[in-house]
């Protein structure tokens, strides 16, 4: 054999091997840990169709995180008050924590905590039967909501400085955490905008970014306690006045500063639904894991899963694991969700912007 031909064949095939390393080792790097998905729990009687989602929709698509907003949809035993009048079983949840374990998927609990206590006209659970832990008892539910308003209400919170708020709280995510079998929480926290409330006789004049970070180190350190992880929506750490993002995306109230008052292994849930800002930039430079989440901009999704492609991709490697991956959220119950994942209901007028759409380009991504 020619000696240079066999020495070119060696140095291709060294090219190749060298290439292909090369090739999988960025695959590697910008591979996302998180690939997640975030919908409201199904009710009792969707929870069979919800399991054959799961088995065939998001383990298909490597989903590896779920997130259900479950709030009061359990039949809690320490504190069955509070309750949903047709709420998840026992039995129930364990189907979900099944299917979810033969597939590899992290399974997430959500209860809304400080924030989120009301919706438009109704006062959900925990301020109904504990109208004491409410920050603000002074601002009534209207009869017709409308938004805005000369309160300024669009949701109630509870009174973080409250002595007993908390014995409650916990009892739930402690009960919760158990029959989810998980070792992480979110605990929501987002749009929180009445906190320090002037009137409140515990809040009143205190600093609204100490009192954020101290509800979130408060949650966090209970869950420390039984090893779980505390996650969270990032908005109220940015500065909605500064950057420009407003009041829903943002915080106008000056709990921003928190994100220099929290303990760094709180996972942060970056949301941006019309436009694909960049501040997972800003949370993974203050030492902050970051997912990003779309909602039901398929374009907008998709430019996200390719800022978070560049991100750990062009990060050192000391910042490269802040950048976690995506969750794709839907803020609708799951049965219209599958309803229009299935095609069972279409709205031509709306139909490319849907969660349902905006979930299939993500995940083709």
């Amino acid at each position: 054999m020619n000696p240079f031909a066999s020495l070119k064949c060696f140095m291709l095939l060294l090219c190749m091997c060298i290439a292909a390393g090369v090739a999988a080792q960025q695959k590697q790097i910008t591979a996302f840990p998180v690939r997640g998905f975030c919908i409201a729990a199904p009710q009792s009687a969707g929870v069979d169709p919800f399991v054959k989602f799961i088995k065939e929709e998001l383990a298909s698509r490597q989903v590896n995180v779920l997130i259900l907003r479950v709030d009061y949809n359990y039949q809690f035993e320490q504190h069955p008050e509070l309750r949903d009048s047709a709420a998840l079983s026992k039995a129930d949840v364990k189907k979900l924590v099944r299917v979810c374990q033969e597939n590899k998927i992290r399974l997430i609990p959500q209860i809304n905590l400080l924030g989120h206590q009301s919706w438009a006209g109704t006062t959900h659970n925990l301020l109904r039967v504990y109208p004491q832990f409410d920050e603000t008892p002074h601002v009534k539910m209207p009869a017709k909501y409308v938004w805005p308003n000369d309160d300024g209400l669009y949701c109630k919170s509870y009174c973080p400085l409250h002595p007993d708020v908390h014995n409650i709280v916990f009892s739930l995510v402690d009960e919760i955490c158990d029959v989810f079998e998980t070792n992480a929480f979110h605990a929501g926290m987002d749009e929180v905008f009445y906190l320090g409330d002037d009137k409140c006789p515990r809040c009143g004049g205190r600093d609204k970014a100490e009192l954020f970070a101290g509800e979130v180190r408060t949650i966090r350190d209970h869950l420390r306690q039984k090893n779980r992880e505390l996650w969270i929506w990032g908005d109220r750490l940015l500065d909605g006045k500064t950057t420009g993002l407003g009041m829903w995306e943002a915080s106008f109230n000056n709990t921003h500063r928190a994100i220099d008052m929290i303990p760094k292994d709180v996972m942060i849930c970056d949301w941006h639904y019309e436009r694909p800002d960049k501040t997972a930039v800003y949370f993974a430079m203050k030492g902050f894991r970051v997912v990003t989440c779309p909602w039901r901009n398929a374009p907008v999704g998709a430019a996200q899963v390719t800022d978070m492609t560049t991100f750990r991709k062009d990060a050192t490697p000391a910042m490269r694991e802040n950048y976690q991956g995506i969750v794709q959220t839907v803020w609708s119950d799951a049965e219209s969700f599958l309803t229009g994942f299935y095609n069972k209901k279409k709205d031509a007028k709306t139909e490319d912007n849907t969660p349902w759409n905006c979930f299939r380009t993500v995940f083709d991504k």
